[in-house]
């Protein structure tokens, strides 16, 4: 293989133009075939005419890795040893660069050469060859290969094993290969470890030398490495070495300074790595292997002790040196956990509270910095709540307070020593066999002996104290307060309710009611409510809302944005809803959160999940303002949407969403109210000034658009809209209705929409479904133009015929037969509903045979992957293949031997092993059984009719239809009983059904 030409090629792929990448990627696909393709990207990543070709081949190697290894379950090897020898020589010679990318396809071909077969026996004995031979282990000038390198492809093999390979097995050994890299490395080299640390003597540091970058370098790998090894498993042998390499650890850690943050050297930001790294391989010990961790408990908790204790400098520090605070205090909280670790942490109670986790809960200048510059990130930080745009704490926001707050809920929770005991000793010895219960309602928790006292220290500001410098200079403590008892609410839980009562009353809504009370303690108060829904006393719901409604609206001051407070407020209503705390009135509510959505700004998506949240909790109690409240909330939106432009605003999306929901509500509602009849009228008109308020809305985001626009809205506003078009349509109560609210136009460009869905794992389409059904259902009452054929466009648009409403929707119902399985089973519900449920005419044949096509062959198509065993998919595939069998036979056999050789007979096979009473496919509904049997009939009557009697799939359709009708009748006499009561209003229907029956029977009695 030319070797230049793959490296022309790749230059290309770096190229500007995108013609010249796409025709460089597809040449490079094509020769990806041939068996030397490999060994070529990686001469080239080893000796390529520059870095960017280079790293080019490394990428395109891992994405050809990825392709064709990682998705294999095969049994034998893909890859030679030939090219695994020659890609780790690449990666040991490597530049750090290209080592980045390259080390990529190495983890993907170890996970399913090493971890998944263990095929790769010269791996390890190779690699720990090359570790002992490297530059900094060996100590020679003249190395071959870098220790970086080295230990950079230790780091991809060991990575795979940091979670359980087979988490199903209740206690899983230690995988034999992960065994082998202990011994043969691992060990080895944490005696390098503790070497290094040794010799570096670990001070803080001050040189930025090349040599000791490396070192720096190489220490972080190992603990990446270790860490790796024991965060599920623990070899054997790194056992007995753990005591000198926690040492170490410690060593690492105390070496740190986090006074400030302004040492950015490259040295110096390695070492804050492996700190980190160290805290991390701490906790996993104190979590997973305590066996061995217990006995190195007073070391670690020492060091940690005076890691926290630097949090009162975490608003001048970077977010590395914050994340080690942070994973300090979970350190503690992890070890506190434990029974020997509270022995050596509870000592250390009231030093923590008072200098480590009240300093970092503090307001500081970063704080005020960020709510003026950057509000959103500072409520992720600082105020999460049960909404979605603003839940945390998310993993990308670790921080000192969040720690601190965890740890002081650890705490408080703790039990303290008993109290209330007699001073007689022998009295108290002769109780000590009562009941384990007894016992410990002599404990108090740690929250009731020192958290509240000691928070009750600091004192709320008031309009008494507004003069007061000292008090103003407090507030920052007290937000601190207020973010503690955020974090008590597991203790809470478990107090008597007089305690959160007393709590709430005098320490967080008297904030309300100071007038110059600065926005981010009642930011933290309106926080606190929410944290604590789940504990709050019933009585002081009047109180809490009146609140928290009075910070929802509370307007900006002149200086100083009170954004976050509105948010911090809607947040901790909708986790008090969720809790089903329910505010005594709902009207209240409802008009603020409705006036501050008419303000057009940038909080009304978080309004309208409020909103949402109100809907469902409250239903009953609000469903008589949903019609105002949905006019409102077009007129609203309708301000925002811009047909010509896509995506629409998050804030549309989010409004469509909420009329959504009101939509399902209102309708839920309504079908259980049983009223009367002047009630029902007034239900009706309330529901056509809904439908017509929706319409509009839909009319103005689809019937409004410029001719050179596109009327697409993304794909993610579609499952909302079919639930406000479902809506519009169950209030249809005639043709002059559907005409005044423009339905058919509304369904037409619907159709086209959900013909073109491509957003199966994105969103959720049970809406689509349920609007498909009440489509057919409007059409059969009351006659839909273009809905089985379209009429040809009025000049001066083309003469050209389009999709008719039926069309589209098919296109729609095919798609997600062929796509996602979750949608099939929907899907094939519908295809029985289009093609026998409208009323073909003779000019409309075409397009029901047209639908058949489509329905069958794409149900097929979806057999053919999933028949070699029956499974749940085989029932709604093999159902719809036969609705469309009913409909049009000739047509659908036709089709199915299209499809593959034989392949009527596959899919009748099928459906007759189906109806049998050994198949495991269960069918549940009359209608299946009935759909089986009538299919069942129309095929033995065409193999009859083929003149072939003595066949084996007649023999085998014949047995099935036997053996499906004993069934079909066996249902209806035990179903006979519960539909007595029924029958009367039943007659037409039944009527019907029994000259089907009769029919099958007649048809039963002659085939016999």
């Amino acid at each position: 293989m030319d070797v230049t030409q793959i490296a022309q090629l790749l230059n290309q792929t770096l190229s500007p133009d995108g013609n010249v990448v796409r025709t460089s990627t597809e040449a490079l696909d094509r020769l990806s075939s041939l068996p030397h393709f490999p060994f070529a990207l990686l001469s080239v990543a080893a000796g390529g005419q520059n870095q960017g070709q280079r790293i080019a081949a490394s990428t395109y190697l891992k994405n050809f890795a990825r392709r064709n290894i990682e998705f294999n379950d095969g049994s034998s090897s893909k890859v030679s040893k030939e090219f695994k020898a020659q890609l780790m020589r690449t990666l040991l010679q490597a530049e750090p660069s290209v080592l980045k990318v390259l080390v990529e396809a190495f983890r993907i071909i170890v996970v399913g050469e090493f971890v998944k077969q263990n095929s790769w026996p010269e791996l390890v004995p190779e690699l720990r060859s090359a570790i002992q031979s490297s530059n900094v282990i060996s100590g020679g000038a003249n190395c071959e290969w870098s220790t970086v390198n080295t230990l950079t492809i230790l780091h991809a093999l060991v990575r795979p094993f940091q979670y359980f390979l087979n988490p199903r097995v209740a206690k899983e050994p230690v995988p034999p290969q992960l065994e082998l890299i202990g011994k043969e490395i691992l060990a080895p080299l944490l005696t390098v470890f503790h070497h290094l640390v040794e010799k570096c003597g670990i001070q803080a540091v001050t040189a930025n030398s090349t040599k000791e970058v490396e070192t720096e370098k190489i220490l972080l790998l190992i603990c990446k490495c270790l860490y790796f090894a024991v965060r599920s498993y623990m070899p054997s042998a790194v056992i007995p070495l753990l005591p000198s390499f926690c040492h170490g650890l410690v060593s690492i850690l105390g070496s740190l300074s986090l006074g400030n943050g302004d040492t950015l050297e490259e040295e110096y930001l390695l070492r804050l790595k492996t700190g980190k790294r160290a805290l991390l391989i701490f906790c996993s010990l104190t979590t997973r292997h305590r066996k061995y961790s217990d006995k190195l408990m007073p070391d670690v908790i020492n060091c940690v002790l005076k890691i926290v204790k630097c949090s009162s400098n975490v608003s001048k520090l970077d977010f590395l040196s914050e994340r080690i605070i942070s994973l300090a205090f979970n350190v503690v909280s992890h070890v506190l956990e434990t029974g020997p670790g509270w022995r050596l942490v509870s000592p250390h109670f009231s030093f923590l509270l008072e200098s480590a986790i009240l300093p970092a809960l503090v307001l500081n200048e970063k704080d005020i910095l960020e709510w003026e510059e950057d509000a959103e990130e500072y409520i992720r930080k600082n105020l999460p709540s049960e909404l979605e745009e603003i839940s945390g704490w998310r993993d990308d926001l670790f921080t000192a307070r969040k720690s601190a707050i965890n740890l002081l809920g650890v705490i408080s929770m703790s039990k303290g020593p008993p109290v209330g005991g007699s001073n007689n000793s022998s009295s108290a010895s002769s109780k000590r066999k009562k009941s384990e219960k007894n016992k410990k309602t002599n404990q108090c928790s740690i929250g009731e002996l020192l958290v509240l006292p000691y928070l009750s220290k600091f004192p709320i500001p008031s309009d008494a104290t507004a003069s007061d410098p000292r008090i103003l200079r407090d507030c920052g403590s007290y937000f601190g307060v207020l973010m503690a008892y955020g974090g008590l609410q597991d203790f809470l839980r478990e107090q008597k309710p007089s305690c959160t009562t007393t709590l709430i009353h005098a320490r967080v809504l008297p904030l309300y009611s100071v007038s110059s009370c600065p926005p981010y303690l009642v930011a933290a108060a309106s926080w606190v409510l929410g944290e604590l829904a789940s504990c709050l006393p019933e009585e002081m719901s009047a109180d809490i809302y009146a609140s928290l409604l009075k910070a929802l609206a509370m307007p900006d001051k002149e200086d100083t944005s009170c954004y976050p407070v509105r948010v911090a407020a809607a947040g901790s209503i909708a986790g008090l809803l969720e809790n089903e705390y329910l505010p005594p009135q709902w009207l209240p509510l409802l008009q603020v959160v409705i006036s501050r959505i008419s303000n057009e700004d940038e909080e009304n998506v978080i309004l309208f999940q409020l909103l949402n949240s109100v809907v469902e909790a409250g239903i009953e109690n609000i469903v008589i303002h949903i019609p105002h409240i949905i006019s409102s909330l077009v007129d609203t939106i309708s301000k925002s949407i811009h047909p010509s432009r896509e995506p629409w605003p998050h804030v549309v999306v989010r409004g469509f969403e909420a009329l959504a929901v009101m939509a399902q509500s209102w309708e839920t509602f309504m079908l259980e109210e049983v009223g009367q009849n002047d009630s029902s009228e007034k239900q009706a008109s309330s529901q056509a000034a809904i439908a017509r308020a929706l319409s509009a809305l839909l009319q103005q985001a689809w019937l409004t658009v410029p001719l050179e626009a596109e009327a697409s809205p993304p794909p993610s506003c579609i499952d909302h809209s079919s639930t406000l078009l479902r809506s519009i349509i169950l209030s249809v109560t005639g043709s002059n209705v559907i005409i005044e609210l423009k339905l058919s136009e509304l369904l037409l460009v619907w159709a086209d929409l959900i013909s073109d869905w491509h957003a199966w794992e994105e969103s959720e389409d049970m809406s689509v479904f349920d609007c498909i059904k009440e489509v057919v259902s409007l059409h059969s009452k009351y006659g839909l133009e273009n809905f089985i054929v379209r009429q040809i466009p009025h000049a001066p648009a083309p003469p050209v015929p389009q999709r008719s409403i039926i069309e589209a929707i098919s296109a729609f119902v095919s798609e997600a037969i062929l796509q996602y399985p979750s949608a099939t089973w929907r899907a094939c519900s519908c295809v029985h509903l289009l093609l026998h449920v409208p009323t073909y005419s003779y000019e409309t044949e075409g397009v029901k045979q047209s639908l058949a096509v489509v329905f069958s062959r794409a149900a097929f198509s979806r057999f053919r992957g999933v028949r070699s065993k029956p499974c749940s998919l085989w029932k709604p595939l093999l159902l719809a293949i036969a609705s469309c069998y009913l409909s049009c036979p000739d047509v659908v056999e036709a089709i199915l031997e299209k499809e593959e050789d034989g392949g009527f007979a596959t899919w009748a096979s099928a459906l007759a092993f189906a109806c049998t009473c050994s198949s495991e496919i269960v069918l549940s509904a009359k209608s299946e059984m009935k759909l089986m049997v009538m299919t069942l009939v129309k095929m033995i009557e065409r193999l009859l009719g083929v003149g072939n009697p003595n066949g084996g799939l007649l023999r085998d359709c014949f047995t099935s239809l036997l053996e499906a009708f004993i069934r079909l009748k066996e249902l209806d006499e035990e179903m006979e009983d519960e539909q007595n009561v029924e029958e009367s209003e039943d007659d037409d229907e039944e009527e019907e059904e029994g000259i089907q029956d009769d029919d099958e029977v007649q048809l039963l009695r002659t085939l016999v």
